[in-house]
């Protein structure tokens, strides 16, 4: 049953008229309460993961829980749909089970609070915000187990429950969820702390409707999911074709040995929907990189795409919905059947912006972007420390981000436009490693025209015994380049102990020790290139040559010749140029470099690695 809403205010709100001065003012403030949220939630969260990074995500939603503000889409309709319950003012709602709301959170280190916005008994408006744990039990420290054959043994799954009943709190609830983690404190604060960013939503609903009035404050949200549902219409009808253009992109791995695998979307519009079906992608994993996509939260991606090449003043939400069909097959990567492991689902959420970034790109590939959104790359390092406390780390690392039409991808960012890192003086400060380098790997972004960002070399030196976890993807099939532009390089680990022996790890590995001295070289995948590597401004590349971007063996790679000076050599650079036209095949749109039976041919040489084997499903998976 779906839920129950109580309100002791039986009159429904009345039509109203919102002017367009009121509802700027509206649409501001309600863009400044989800910042505010932000705010609230990094200053009082404790885990670097969320208060460092800022791995969390807000809305404030209408009535219906259609998103007006967010980022991520509505996480509320999946929960209404499948909370057994009744809804009352002061309720405050808490989950992490992904098959209990749709996919709206797709793995159980994601904690969703939902808070519901009363006035004078009647719900007026949502506040939602979700953000990652470090860590809620199973049988890894950080409870993302590569290994994992179902949910069950990735930690506690709390399905949709009261944290707070009738504004008053339910110790009994918190004492169960933070017992489960091995960061407890962490745990309570970082609840806590998500409560807090969506009361202070909450009061700034309330705000508004006090001086607007409820009606008012309603018919602005309407308004707001109306706006945006006329310009995607017309976007739409004028960006994507009724002829179907289809896409495909690989995992590299499922972290046992089979890959890669694939995910593969085709898209065309029908009438003024357009409709983006996932057939061809591949069965679920045994393991755990299955990523359960809620349709919503992909329509948002395709939205916020669409939004941000064509029209970047219209305000994102979830208005559109009806316009776009998304159709994922039952018992695929992206839509896997309970109970189906999915904390590692990373991998797979970051690939799918590089397969819709290809397909919205076809039609006008002056607007494509390269690949390079591709992963989210995770380190895990836990132990006790001498003096016997327990020490654990969660931190996200940046790769390169994809060269775009309109200039270079920015080097070692982050896959979410507002992730920031992890400083390197908290991580010496707070766990027992020093940060030895810290920088840009040259000539790891694809050549172009426009070149694709850097990745980012970590080198990690281990002042105590103790474990690594490590979750990265792009080692083995690499970010593609666009309209000429040149893949990018890949990611690669390595584990050089402290007496001098040295070996490659996978991207995806649990539980290796490391101890006092051992040096972890953390490198993560740079972007694809955009345009033609020769029409690059040859000064350009001598500058990124000075500055350690680009090495003088790498500028080759746009046909520029270098003096024993480091300036360019400008007869040398227009016959080196014109001897590449010469010989070179003829510019693709994608250019994915070498196919997988050379990727498989070459993957120890190139990576220190076996290949990856292909994966195989039963019969009865794979029908």
């Amino acid at each position: 049953m779906p839920a129950r809403i109580i309100e002791t205010q039986a009159a429904p709100l009345a039509a109203a008229k919102v002017d367009p001065i009121t509802l700027d003012i509206l649409e501001n403030a309600l863009r400044n309460a989800r910042v505010e949220m932000d705010a609230t939630l990094f200053r009082t969260a404790l885990s670097p993961g969320i208060r460092e990074q800022g791995d969390a995500f807000p809305l404030i939603a209408d009535r219906q829980g259609r998103m007006v503000v967010g980022q991520f889409g509505s996480f509320i309709d999946g929960f209404l749909r499948n909370f057994d319950g009744d809804i009352e003012e002061g309720d405050v709602i808490l989950l992490n089970d992904p098959y209990s709301c749709e996919g709206a959170i797709s793995h159980i280190n994601d904690q969703l609070v939902i808070v519901p916005v009363f006035r004078g008994g009647r719900l007026i408006a949502w506040a939602a915000m979700f953000g990652h744990m470090t860590d809620v039990g199973g049988k890894v420290p950080g409870s993302l187990p590569t290994d994992a054959g179902t949910i069950f043994e990735e930690g506690f799954r709390l399905p949709p429950v009261k944290l707070y009943r009738r504004g008053v709190l339910q110790a009994d609830i918190l004492k169960i969820a933070a017992h489960q983690s091995r960061m407890p404190e962490w745990y309570k604060a970082d609840l806590h702390a998500l409560v807090a960013s969506c009361r202070v939503a909450a009061r700034r609903v309330d705000e508004m409707c006090e001086r607007f009035g409820d009606e008012v404050f309603d018919a602005a949200l309407g308004e707001l999911l109306a706006r945006n549902h006329r310009a995607m219409k017309q976007l739409i009808g004028s960006q994507i074709g009724e002829a179907k253009v289809s896409f495909e992109d690989y995992l590299c791995d499922d972290g046992r040995g089979a890959g890669p695998f694939r995910i593969k979307c085709t898209m065309w519009r029908e009438g003024e929907k357009v409709i983006l079906d996932f057939e061809g992608t591949d069965p679920q994993s045994s393991s755990s990189i299955n990523f359960y996509m809620n349709e919503n939260m992909f329509k948002m991606f395709f939205g916020i795409y669409m939004i941000m090449v064509f029209d970047p003043q219209v305000l994102f939400n979830d208005g559109f919905y009806d316009l776009v069909e998304v159709r994922i097959p039952e018992g695929s990567l992206l839509k896997p059947r309970f109970p189906a492991a999915l904390s590692c689902r990373t991998h797979a959420l970051g690939r799918i912006f590089d397969v819709l970034g290809a397909l919205l790109g076809q039609k006008t590939p002056d607007f494509l972007c390269a690949a390079g959104f591709s992963s989210s790359p995770h380190l895990m390092f836990s132990g006790h420390t001498q003096a016997g406390e327990w020490f654990q780390l969660f931190q996200i690392g940046f790769g390169g981000i994809p060269g775009r039409p309109f200039g270079d991808g920015p080097d070692g960012h982050s896959l979410w436009p507002g992730f920031t890192n992890v400083p390197n003086e908290f991580l010496e400060r707070y766990f027992p490693m020093r940060i030895e380098r810290y920088e840009t790997v040259a000539d790891s972004g694809g050549a172009g025209k426009f070149r694709g960002g850097n990745g980012i070399l970590m080198s990690y030196r281990f002042l105590e015994h103790g474990q690594i976890s490590i979750h990265d993807d792009r080692w083995f099939v690499p970010p593609w380049g666009v309209n000429g532009g040149a893949p990018a390089a890949r990611s690669r680990k390595l584990l050089e102990r402290a007496d001098g022996s040295r070996t490659p790890l996978p991207a995806k590995c649990d539980n290796i020790d490391v101890a006092p001295g051992d040096l972890l070289h953390f490198v993560t995948w740079g972007a694809g290139g955009w345009g033609d590597p020769l029409e690059r401004d040859p000064a350009l590349v001598a500058l990124e040559v000075r500055r350690g971007l680009v090495s003088r063996d790498g500028a080759r790679a746009y046909g520029v010749v270098l003096d024993a000076a480091g300036e360019v050599d400008a007869a040398a650079t227009a016959a080196e140029r014109e001897a590449q036209r010469q010989h070179r095949p003829a510019l693709a749109v994608f250019n994915r470099g070498p196919d997988l039976a050379a990727l498989r041919e070459n993957c120890l040489a190139d990576t220190g690695l076996p290949a990856p084997t292909p994966p195989v499903w039963p019969a009865h998976v794979a029908a």
